[in-house]
């Protein structure tokens, strides 16, 4: 039992264990559950099952604050939050490779779900490798802080939608480089189908599901190069920025049928996202240079949190009464 007090990334391996242990309960209950058979999530229930992993997400939060400390448990939810705002995008881009492959809403779920297996690996490494970076050269962190400034101040003046997928140099390389079947063969992944060069023999052929898949990991991938800095940015602890990351990722996934009918209505929240981004990425050099230690975390959650809940209002207030809102 002394092995599940040994640290591991600075926090003892049984809290790494009870993190997993409740993801993957969460996971099971969802495609065990309530999803064992594919069927079309409707709004409502994907705002029951959105609030099934916010409920999970915030209660860990409360769990690290008492267990860890409240200065790790606001950095909990700063990450939290800052992840959760950031993956709005990625929503769009999602429903555009849905609309692009032709993958019917019933499949959709399955997609996401599987997805959900992918980033919890391609996080960890990303983050680890983060971790390393940090822990062995602390200067990485400015690197991360300017970034974040630039992307962030990228932000107000480029636009970020309207990209179509179909001329996507991502979906053309995978067309190219797989056996891709002309339509969907129910909800698999890879069907076996005839060889046309060798009668009798059979090849795997990957169907749109799977590269569906694959558009949304690797999108993903493209996303938490800004989101996972962004958390780095508030905490260098792996432990915390981890698990942040990944119960943000699970709600935001099954918040998708909801936020996927009405996401042009945050259009103008990017506004507000550049602006986290800026303050963030700013946070490391105040800390360093001005205030001569860390920028308290409860003000970086109050500042993040406004300005988060200023661009949802506002762009919820411009886009009301069905007002399409203008292109930047």
């Amino acid at each position: 039992m002394e092995m599940l007090h040994v640290l591991w990334l600075g926090t003892p391996v049984w809290s790494w264990l009870a993190f997993l242990t409740i993801v993957v309960v969460l996971l099971a209950f969802d495609l065990g559950v309530l999803n064992r058979r594919d069927h079309v999530i409707g709004v409502e229930e994907s705002l029951k099952l959105s609030a099934l992993y916010l409920t999970a997400g915030l209660a860990f939060g409360l769990w690290v604050w008492f267990e860890l400390g409240s200065e790790k448990g606001l950095h909990f939810y700063t990450g939290f939050l800052i992840e959760k705002s950031l993956s709005l995008d990625n929503i769009f881009v999602i429903s555009l490779i849905f609309a692009t492959l032709a993958i019917p809403p019933a499949y959709q779920h399955r997609v996401l779900f599987w997805g959900i297996v992918g980033v919890i690996l391609t996080r960890g490494i990303m983050i680890g490798a983060g971790s390393a970076l940090v822990a062995s050269y602390y200067w990485t962190l400015y690197v991360f802080g300017a970034f974040l400034v630039v992307t962030g101040i990228r932000m107000f003046f480029v636009s970020t939608g309207g990209d179509d997928i179909r001329d996507s140099a991502l979906l053309s390389w995978l067309k190219r480089h797989l056996r891709v079947t002309g339509t969907l063969h129910g909800n698999a992944f890879l069907v076996r189908q005839p060889d046309p060069a060798r009668p009798g023999k059979s090849l795997l052929f990957a169907t749109p599901l799977f590269l569906a898949l694959c558009m949304v990991e690797l999108t993903d991938v493209v996303f938490a190069v800004d989101s996972v800095p962004a958390i780095f940015a508030i905490t260098s602890d792996p432990f915390i920025v981890y698990t942040s990351n990944i119960f943000a990722v699970l709600g935001l996934r099954a918040l998708y049928f909801a936020l996927a009918a009405m996401v042009e209505r945050f259009t103008y929240l990017k506004y507000s996202l550049a602006a986290v981004l800026v303050f963030i990425g700013s946070k490391i050099f105040l800390g360093d240079f001005v205030f001569g230690g860390k920028v308290p975390a409860g003000l970086s959650l109050g500042v993040t949190g406004a300005l988060i809940l200023a661009g949802i209002l506002y762009s919820l207030w411009r886009t009301r009464g069905g007002q399409k809102p203008a292109r930047s």
